[in-house]
């Protein structure tokens, strides 16, 4: 479950860029939102790589 609250701790970290890039049309906003996906996309495929280790070995 620690996997899973690095996830919901990312995304809320992006709020507050995602307001100020969607909302007031900051760039420099958009440039951190865009790190954070691409940082979310890293930490998702880990967490399923894990999981499928996990799932193929029996340790579920």
């Amino acid at each position: 479950m620690a996997r899973f609250d690095e996830v919901k701790d990312l995304i809320l970290s992006l709020e507050g860029d995602f307001d100020k890039f969607y909302a007031k049309g900051n760039q420099a906003a958009g440039t951190r939102v865009r790190k954070g996906m691409q940082d979310l996309k890293t930490l998702a495929q880990d967490i399923r790589a894990e999981v499928q280790n996990k799932k193929n070995t029996g340790d579920a």
